[in-house]
């Protein structure tokens, strides 16, 4: 006896043979060639993370519901990534790049790696950070000029010229403020061992976590002075979400010299991105409409939604990038400025 599951499995068999004198009705599902998602930076890490998770978000927002491939490239501070953007991904539509806020830091110094031109590249998404300069004073205490400057020069816990910490740096050098720096500090645990220590009487937190990470500093006599607000779709520089009443750096005053004025802008726009998806210049339009529809999507997803709101990142659109991005092109002559006054100040040259 022919058992039923035999029967069925035969009944199935034939009905997909072609059969004499009929035309073959089969249809056959062709999957769309996967795309790719470069991820400028090792994998597992920071950058790593969200390359997959944008991915994953992503996924089926194309036609054909492609596969989204990621493929991490070089180092932490992604120039190496941003490199191969550049000079090797082919603007088809059918690679985009995730980076690090760090590669802009390293474009603006004049890193001798450095071989990319961010202005240049065509926004999808980005995800903000806040920043705040946290001030050793009295508890009750609102920081303003006055008290900036009669820190002077103020101890200022820091990586390097080349991090997040320019924005600081320039900030403070726009409105007249000295700053004797405490370079070598990676990281914000680092940042608030040397505070707690005395070590320092100012450091700057950024990148994700900042409401976490002030607590501990505002608990050891830290009160904020200022942060770097945040860019609105039209360019302008508004107040930081988590960070509402707190003013940003631009309402201590005019800059002292034009090209300070610029090199802030544009350190500030690097240090708020916590990473950018773009794609290369010069990308068909489809394409361009295509990927950022889909990463309109993804951040509205439940998923990202939630990796952005634990992290204390925002979700912003493309003309926010594209407004990020712009504020790096910096007239030649301000960037020799800013470099040279990176040498001047504090012995900076870059790698």
């Amino acid at each position: 006896m022919v058992k039923r599951r035999e029967m069925f499995s035969g009944l199935a068999l034939a009905a997909l043979l072609p059969r004499p004198g009929r035309a073959d009705t089969v249809s056959v599902t062709v999957a769309a060639p996967p795309l790719t998602l470069l991820v400028a930076g090792p994998d597992g890490q920071q950058t790593s993370r969200w390359g997959d998770a944008c991915a994953l978000a992503m996924a089926g927002c194309f036609p054909g519901s492609p596969a989204i491939n990621t493929m991490a490239v070089g180092g932490l501070d992604g120039v190496t990534g941003a490199n191969q953007l550049d000079a090797l991904v082919v603007p088809d539509g059918k690679t985009a790049a995730i980076l690090p806020g760090a590669a802009l830091i390293a474009f603006l110094c004049g890193d001798s790696r450095v071989h990319f031109d961010p202005t240049r590249w065509t926004p999808l998404l980005a995800g903000s950070n806040s920043g705040v300069l946290m001030l050793r004073a009295t508890s009750g205490v609102t920081p303003d000029l006055k008290l900036l400057r009669s820190m002077a020069p103020l101890r200022l816990g820091a990586d390097s010229p080349q991090s997040a910490d320019l924005a600081a740096l320039l900030a403070l050098a726009r409105v007249g403020v000295a700053t004797a720096p405490l370079f070598g500090l990676r990281d914000t645990a680092a940042k608030t061992r040397a505070f707690i220590a005395g070590e320092v009487d100012a450091v700057f937190i950024s990148g994700e976590g900042v409401p976490e990470d002030l607590a501990p500093l505002s608990a050891s006599g830290a009160v904020p002075a200022f942060c770097l607000g945040a860019l609105d779709a039209t360019g302008r520089v508004t107040a930081d979400p988590l960070f509402p009443d707190l003013p940003d750096a631009l309402a201590f005053g005019p800059g002292t010299e034009p090209f300070l004025d610029a090199a802030y802008a544009a350190a500030a726009s690097a240090a708020r991105l916590d990473f950018l998806l773009v794609l290369p210049r010069l990308t068909d339009t489809n394409a361009v409409a295509q990927w950022r529809t889909a990463a309109a999507t993804a951040s509205a997803t439940p998923g990202l939604a939630a990796a952005a709101d634990a992290s204390a990142i925002s979700l912003q659109p493309a003309q926010v990038l594209a407004n990020g991005l712009a504020a790096l092109n910096l007239q030649p002559n301000d960037q020799t400025s800013l470099q040279a006054f990176l040498a001047k100040t504090y012995g900076w040259q870059p790698s």
